[in-house]
């Protein structure tokens, strides 16, 4: 590096040796910046490519369920279809509960609902902080608030 530089200062001279020297520094850093966009410009199309692949393997897969799930739906419309002609219809229509039995059923359902919630004994529930009825906070609220003594009337 050395023997470069005598030689430089021999050549060119020491009057002129700074202004070759800052122009050589300006052109060598010009040189690393465009060589430092090309590999960054170069990296950006290697992972464009990368996230081409990457999208084209997941739209792939995404075909692959899309068409699984129909084939799945259509044996299942196909099993259900032929499942619904074998069976007789008006069979069907009489095994439907009629509105009677509903209510029979809704009945019971709220007798054994009331049973199960009402299996404690009420001290045991006012003992306990179990609360009998169920109060809203405004009507808490109104419970407790002084009302104003109107003016009484004669009549």
């Amino acid at each position: 590096m050395a023997l470069i530089g005598v030689i430089a200062l021999i050549v060119i001279g020491p009057k002129d040796l700074p202004k070759v020297a800052r122009m050589a520094g300006t052109l060598l850093g010009r040189a690393r910046r465009y060589i430092n966009e090309v590999k960054t410009e170069v990296g950006r199309e290697i992972e464009l490519d990368e996230l081409r692949n990457l999208q084209k393997e997941v739209q792939d897969a995404a075909q692959e369920v899309e068409q699984s799930v129909a084939q799945g739906m259509s044996q299942t419309e196909d099993d259900f279809n032929s499942a619904w002609r074998g069976h007789d219809t008006h069979s069907a229509m009489t095994s439907m509960p009629s509105d009677d039995a509903i209510a029979m059923k809704a009945k019971d359902f709220r007798r054994k609902k009331l049973a199960r919630t009402s299996a404690l004994p009420a001290w045991y529930k006012n003992q306990n902080g179990h609360r009998g009825r169920v109060m809203s906070g405004s009507a808490r609220m109104a419970r407790h608030r002084v009302k104003p003594q109107s003016a009484a009337s004669f009549y």
